[in-house]
C-alpha cells in the first residue's frame, strides 16, 4: 500500500536490544518492487548480503508455482535505511504495538536474509498471477549503517543449522522415494530395529546400524528411481521383497536386531555394518533382478560366502580407502561391481529405465 508518505505496511511493533523493530506483512506482488539487494559489482566489503545465487531461483521458484496451496515461507528479514514513522491504533494497551509502519518512498531497504525468497517470488508471480495478493510476512529493523547490516546477516545465518538428510527425508511427503523409504522400514522388520530415523551418523553408542538416508540412497538405486519418477505400490512391493529376502543372507545384521551383538562392534570390525555397503547392494541388486527376474532370490544366497570383515584384503580400493570406510562415487561403484560378481551379474549399471525392472519382476 501507498499514500503521501510512502509505503504502508500493516504492522506490529517490538523491541530487540532495546530497539524498535517490525514485523509486516507484504503483499508478494510488491516483494520485488520494493526490496532490493546488492549487486555482483560491489565488492564483498561493501556489501551487506552474500551475491545472488541465480542457480537456486528456478527450484524455489518451481516450489512455489508447483504447490500453490501448501507452499510456506519463513519471514524476510530487511533494514530500511530512512525515516520510518510507526502509527499505532492506540495510544495505550495492547493497541499501542498494532498498527501502520508508513516508509518514505526514498528510503533504502535492503534484504539482509531472503534475497533468494524475494527472487524466487518474482519469478513464481510471473507464472502464476493469482498469487499477487498472497503475503509474506517482513522482519523490518532500521539501519544503523553498511557495518550493522553485515553484523545483522552474520548474526542470522551464524546459528541456522540445516536438517540433517534423514530428517528431511522422514519429513518429506511429497517426495515419492523418501515415502517409500519410510514404508519399505516399515514392512522389512529388520530396518525397524535397525535404521536410525533422524540423524546421518551413528554414534559408538547407539543401537542402530544405518541412517535413513541409506536406506533411501539404497531404495533408490534398487528400483532406479529419481526425485521425479512415480513410485507406486508394485515398486514398494518389489523393494520390500527384496531387503526382506537379502536380511535372511546377513546373519550379523540378524545378530544386531536381537541385541546379541553391539552395533558398535559390526561397524568396527566387518564393512556391511557401513551405509556404503546397503546402497552398493541396492545398484548390485537391481541388475541382479533386471537380469534374473524370476531366480534373483536364489542368487542373493551367495552373499552368505562373503568375507565382510574389514581386515579382508578384498575392500581395501572399494570400500576402504588406507583402511577407512569411503562413500566416494569411484568407490560405491567398485564395491557395487564387487558385488555383482559375487552375484554372477554381468549387466552394466545404470542402464536406467526402471521400468524395465519393475515389468519383468515376478509378483
Amino acid at each position: 500500500m501507498v499514500d503521501a508518505y510512502g509505503f504502508v505496511f500493516p504492522a506490529i511493533r517490538g523491541v530487540q536490544a532495546h530497539r524498535e523493530y517490525y514485523v509486516a506483512m507484504c503483499p508478494l506482488k510488491q516483494v520485488f518492487r520494493i526490496f532490493q539487494f546488492d549487486g555482483e559489482d560491489v565488492p564483498p566489503q561493501l556489501r551487506s548480503q552474500r551475491v545472488l545465487n541465480k542457480a537456486r531461483i528456478p527450484e524455489i521458484t518451481n516450489y512455489i508455482v508447483a504447490q500453490p496451496k501448501e507452499y510456506v515461507f519463513s519471514s524476510i528479514t530487511a533494514s530500511i535505511d530512512g525515516q520510518v514513522e510507526f502509527r499505532p491504533v492506540a495510544d495505550k494497551g495492547p493497541g499501542r504495538d498494532l498498527g501502520s509502519l508508513h516508509v518514505p518512498m526514498d528510503a533504502r531497504i535492503i534484504i539482509n536474509d531472503g534475497q533468494h525468497r524475494r527472487a524466487a517470488i518474482e519469478e513464481a508471480v510471473k507464472v502464476r498471477p493469482e498469487l499477487s495478493d498472497e503475503h509474506i510476512s517482513v522482519v523490518f529493523f532500521v539501519d544503523r549503517g553498511l557495518k550493522k547490516s553485515q553484523q545483522m546477516f552474520a548474526d542470522l545465518n551464524k546459528h541456522a543449522i540445516r536438517p540433517t538428510k534423514s530428517i528431511g527425508i522422514l519429513f518429506d511427503h511429497r517426495d515419492a522415494t523418501s515415502r517409500l523409504a519410510c514404508n519399505v522400514i516399515e514392512q522389512v522388520p529388520i530396518f525397524r530395529e535397525l535404521i536410525e530415523m533422524e540423524k546421518t551418523t551413528i554414534s559408538n553408542r547407539s543401537i542402530k546400524l544405518f541412517t535413513l538416508s541409506s536406506v533411501y540412497q539404497a531404495t533408490a538405486s534398487l528400483l532406479k528411481t529419481g526425485k521425479k519418477d512415480v513410485v507406486g505400490p508394485k515398486e514398494e512391493a518389489i523393494a520390500v521383497e527384496f531387503w526382506n529376502e537379502l536380511s535372511t543372507y546377513m546373519k550379523d545384521w540378524q545378530l544386531a536386531a536381537q541385541r546379541k551383538v553391539a552395533s558398535a562392534e559390526l561397524r568396527r570390525d566387518y564393512i556391511h555394518a557401513h551405509g556404503v555397503i546397503l546402497h552398493a547392494m541396492g545398484i548390485a541388486g537391481g541388475d541382479l533382478i533386471a537380469e534374473e527376474p524370476k531366480r534373483w532370490k536364489t542368487r542373493l544366497k551367495k552373499f552368505e560366502t562373503v568375507d565382510w570383515r574389514r581386515s579382508s584384503k578384498t575392500w581395501e580400493g572399494k570400500a576402504l580407502v588406507n583402511g577407512k570406510v569411503s562413500k566416494a562415487h569411484h568407490n560405491l561403484m567398485a564395491t557395487a561391481g564387487y558385488l555383482k560378481e559375487i552375484l554372477g551379474v554381468a549387466s552394466n549399471r545404470f542402464q536406467s529405465n526402471k521400468s524395465k525392472t519393475v515389468a519383468k519382476v515376478s509378483a
